[in-house]
């Protein structure tokens, strides 16, 4: 059967890789100072592929090589005896020099295709990795995603240097199971560890090792994706338990996993999402020309895109992520927080409390979030999401908070000597366990209705006569109308209707009290703010969004309903 290349492809990863390689090629003999070592090693890739590729304007290039020789000399200068790489702040760390050691195998691997030209160039590789080889093979890792790094290195090693004791140990850390769910959702739910980490490097060991039920891993994670691409060009990420869940992620570093895997498997939405990626950045990637030469299949025709599928509903229950698209409008929903669980704001657990947020077009809304001014515990986060009918769900959260009772005698001290404990809002030496609890509860549901062109919000706050506000914030850029201005990118919203119009969209907001007092005004600055709790404040940061900030708060118990929906100026909706 006749293959197909894309040549289109091939000339646009060849040019990402020049921008980088061409300027080094100029200066081959130059230091480079304060590059750390993944940087060097990403660099010496680069290079050495830019050098084999017919497509770059360094093919055979001996100031290429003589460059890359220069990074592997100042990339040896930062193994430490152990074999591991100095710098960073993971202190001898295996999973972090495994990702420099993956693009070191790589690289000897193009310079070994190269022959006696590049002998040179692949004894000093294989020196580096000798070096650390043994490290690696009996190193720990500390994430999730580091065992499939750190095994993705051990199968590299092997491939270029075989030794029965890295497929052992790569055996040894596969026998834990591959931590996704059956929705198709890795265990920390990161769009940034999930396109950089662990689908690539189950794809690489798939391929050394022949286990194809990696394979299957894969493509579940990027079926799942489908649904989480947003009209913006990223995924979402508001259910992360990693770094990004706070920030928004492209889709362009999907690109070669939905390449490849579309190509593989002829499926078509593989193919359209692979088009995406690339039309958001994917080619500008320079480590792409490398993949190009070390996976082939990279360089054939995509095959024919499947169209996109509206309107579209998809729940992700392990996750508690909702989301509806049509042609108006996307917007998701979302309930699975771990902190309500853990009762603690950590690195690793899914701390975002936003809980709603909409595309219309130009007009975005990044983030609906619910203050309260309860014992200073923090915004809404659901403790429970559930589907009541097509399209909507029913989020809601029990906040409790103690007061102590007098201990019983036979547990008081003279001494006045008590254990310190924690009891979930803060720590004192009060012996809490054996105190009686005066319990104060406020409870708060949302009911979610996803429409086509928007969301409809039902907002019950029950408990105490406490401070809430409920914060809707816009994406830079458009206009907003009906709102009263607090200064600062912050406006007061009591009915509406509001819009907030960006280039030819708008996202209208309406307010209506169904039971509690009124709403507060502009005058209630002390109400209308965001409030992170205490977890932050205690440390004096904050996890509030930037933007246009518009809010909606007064005095609780309170009932309200929201309605939000996406149109264009002059159209009614």
């Amino acid at each position: 059967m006749q293959i197909t290349l894309d040549r289109e492809f091939v000339r646009a990863v060849a040019s990402a890789a020049d921008r980088l390689a061409v300027p080094l090629a100029a200066r081959p003999d130059e230091e480079p100072a304060g590059v750390p070592h993944r940087g060097l090693a990403h660099r010496v890739k680069t290079l050495l592929a830019a050098y084999r590729s017919p497509d770059s304007a360094l093919h055979g290039s001996r100031p290429a090589v003589d460059a890359a020789m220069t990074h592997l000399a100042a990339l040896r200068a930062l193994q430490t005896p152990s074999g591991l790489f100095a710098g960073g702040d993971n202190v001898q760390s295996p999973p972090d020099s495994a990702f420099t050691i993956n693009d070191v195998c790589d690289a000897h691997v193009i310079a070994v295709s190269a022959g006696p030209d590049l002998r040179d160039v692949a004894a000093a590789l294989a020196e580096i990795a000798g070096a650390a080889s043994e490290s690696l093979l009996t190193g720990g890792v500390h994430t999730p995603n580091h065992r499939w790094e750190l095994c993705a290195a051990l199968a590299r090693l092997h491939r270029s240097f075989p030794d029965g004791r890295l497929l052992d140990r790569i055996e040894a850390w596969l026998a834990e199971g591959v931590d996704i769910d059956a929705e198709g959702l890795y265990s920390e739910r990161s769009a940034n560890y999930a396109a950089h980490v662990s689908n690539p490097s189950l794809v690489l060991l798939a391929d050394v090792l022949g286990r194809t039920d990696l394979l299957d891993a894969v493509e579940r994670n990027l079926s799942t994706t489908l649904d989480l691409v947003l009209p913006d060009g990223t995924v979402e990420t508001v259910h992360s338990r990693r770094q990004d869940q706070n920030h928004r992620f492209s889709l362009a570093p999907y690109l070669p996993l939905y390449r490849l895997m579309a190509i593989r498997t002829g499926r078509g939405d593989f193919s359209r999402a692979a088009r995406l990626a690339a039309a958001c950045g994917g080619t500008d990637d320079p480590g792409l020309l490398a993949g190009t030469l070390l996976t082939p299949d990279l360089c054939r025709a995509l095959p024919a895109p499947a169209p996109d599928t509206l309107p579209r509903d998809r729940y992700l229950s392990t996750a508690r992520l909702a989301s509806h698209a049509s042609a108006a409008a996307h917007t998701v929903v979302y309930g699975g927080s771990d902190v309500p669980e853990c009762r603690r704001i950590r690195s690793g657990l899914a701390n975002n409390p936003t809980f709603l947020r909409m595309y219309a077009g130009d007009a975005v809304l990044d983030a609906v979030r619910l203050s309260r001014g309860f014992f200073d515990m923090g915004p809404f986060r659901a403790t429970d999401m559930r589907p009541l009918a097509e399209g909507r769900y029913r989020l809601t959260e029990t906040l409790s908070a103690a007061y102590y009772q007098p201990l019983p005698p036979d547990k008081r001290r003279s001494d006045g000597a008590y254990q310190m404990a924690d009891e979930g809002r803060f720590s004192a030496a009060m012996a809490f366990p054996n105190r009686l609890r005066e319990e104060v509860t406020q409870t708060t549901g949302i009911d979610v209705d996803l429409r086509d062109d928007g969301a409809d919000l039902r907002i019950d706050i029950s408990g105490p006569r406490v401070p809430w506000a409920l914060e809707l914030t816009f994406r830079p850029g458009g206009v907003l109308h009906g709102a009263a201005p607090l200064g600062e990118g912050r406006w007061c919203l009591t009915t509406g209707p509001m819009t907030y119009r960006a280039g030819d969209d708008e996202i209208r907001v309406a307010v209506d009290v169904q039971a509690g007092e009124p709403l507060a005004g502009p005058d209630r600055n002390e109400v209308l703010r965001y409030d992170p709790g205490q977890d932050y404040t205690f440390l004096g940061g904050t996890d509030a969004t930037t933007g246009e900030r518009v809010y909606v708060g007064g005095y609780g118990p309170h009932t309200m309903t929201l309605a939000l929906r996406a149109g264009r100026p002059g159209h009614a909706g």
